[in-house]
């Protein structure tokens, strides 16, 4: 049997966000325990739609007005992106443009 799963639980899928970053606001550095790297906590607004995002990194690798696409999960306390999932979309158009 493999580890980490339950017979009969069926875990629930991630949700897709994917669209315009409107606006980014960053709070911390936060540090939960002794030991633990400082987090960021960053409240992201995309198409309208506010999301929380907690990473170790203090700078995002995405900008205001970037397409972006992530991983989330729909909690009591709102939005919560899947850590390591935020990402700039790349459409695949444009992808291999001649110049």
């Amino acid at each position: 049997m493999a580890s980490g799963f339950q017979r009969g639980k069926k875990r629930t899928p991630k949700l897709e966000g994917r669209g315009q970053l409107e606006s980014v606001e960053r709070e911390g550095p936060f540090k939960e325990w002794l030991g633990m790297p400082d987090l960021y906590r960053y409240t992201l607004v995309v198409d309208g739609t506010t999301y929380s995002y907690q990473t170790e990194d203090a700078e995002l690798p995405v900008s205001v007005g970037d397409r972006v696409v992530f991983r989330y999960k729909e909690t009591r306390a709102g939005n919560w992106v899947d850590r390591n999932s935020l990402g700039v979309a790349i459409d695949p158009s444009t992808y291999q443009r001649d110049s």
